[in-house]
C-alpha cells in the first residue's frame, strides 16, 4: 500500500482562519445607539472606524455607507445572494464598481443588475411636523393643530431661524431638525432644544440620522465627517 505523504495531509487538514477573513469581528460597543462601524474619510478615500475611532476597514473606497439592508438584494430572484442584502453588510464603491462588504472588510458580493429584486413598499408614516415660513424666517408647526398663523401659540417653534429641515427618522414624535442661525448650522429638536451646537458650515440633509443615529457635518463646506447626538466626532 502506498502511504500518503505527511506534507499533503498537513496541507489539506490543517487550516486556520485569520481574523481578517471572518465575517464578523468583536467590535467595541461604547454607545448602543450607534453603529459598530462608522464610515470615515481619510486622504480622499472612505473606510470604516469602530466606536473608538480606530480604522477597522482601511480607506480605499470612493463611496462607503452604513451597514444596512439593501431591499433589492433581500428580494433577489437569486436566492444565493439574498443574504448579502441584510444589515450585516455595507455597500461600497471603488473604481466605479459597487460591492457589499462584511464587517471584516471583505468584498463578498459584486453588484449585478440581474440579481436585483423589487423592493416591497414600506408602510408610509405620516409626519407630525413641518417647517413653516413667516416673514422670511423658519419655524415648526404641528399640522393637525395649526390654525392661525397670527397666533404664536399655534406654533411648535415660532419662526426664528434662517433655515429648517426635518430629518427622516423612525420617531416622528421627536424628529431631529437641521437648523441655520447666524449663518451657522446646528441641530434642534421639536422643543427647540439645541442638540448639535451652531458651529458648522453645513450639515447634510440625508439619511445618516435614520440609518446610523449620526449627523454628517462640515466646518469648511468641503470636508465632512460624522458626529453623534453628543457632538462627538468620528
Amino acid at each position: 500500500m502506498k502511504k500518503v505523504p505527511v506534507k499533503n495531509i498537513s496541507k489539506n487538514t490543517v487550516k486556520r482562519t485569520s481574523p481578517k477573513s471572518q465575517a464578523k469581528l468583536d467590535l467595541p460597543l461604547i454607545n448602543k445607539d450607534l453603529p459598530l462601524l462608522i464610515p470615515k474619510k481619510k486622504d480622499g478615500k472612505f473606510g470604516y472606524v469602530n466606536q473608538n475611532g480606530k480604522f477597522v476597514i482601511q480607506p480605499e473606497y470612493h463611496i462607503a455607507v452604513f451597514f444596512y439592508e439593501d431591499c433589492n438584494l433581500l428580494n433577489s430572484p437569486n436566492e444565493k445572494v439574498r443574504k448579502f442584502g441584510t444589515k450585516d453588510y455595507a455597500t461600497v464603491e471603488k473604481d466605479m464598481i459597487s460591492y457589499r462588504i462584511n464587517q471584516a472588510g471583505k468584498r463578498v458580493y459584486k453588484f449585478n443588475e440581474a440579481d436585483f429584486g423589487k423592493c416591497k413598499p414600506s408602510e408610509y408614516t405620516q409626519q407630525l411636523y413641518q417647517a413653516y415660513i413667516l416673514n422670511g424666517f423658519y419655524g415648526i408647526i404641528e399640522k393637525k393643530r395649526f390654525v392661525n398663523a397670527a397666533d404664536y401659540r399655534d406654533y411648535q417653534i415660532y419662526p426664528q431661524y434662517q433655515y429648517l429641515f426635518i430629518l427622516e427618522g423612525d420617531d416622528v414624535a421627536n424628529p431631529m431638525i437641521v437648523a441655520s442661525y447666524n449663518d451657522k448650522f446646528g441641530v434642534i429638536d421639536v422643543h427647540n432644544k439645541v442638540i448639535i451646537p451652531f458651529e458648522y458650515d453645513d450639515i447634510k440633509r440625508n439619511f445618516s440620522w435614520k440609518l446610523g443615529k449620526m449627523f454628517e457635518v462640515s466646518k469648511d463646506g468641503k470636508n465632512y465627517y460624522y458626529v453623534d447626538s453628543n457632538n462627538k466626532a468620528y
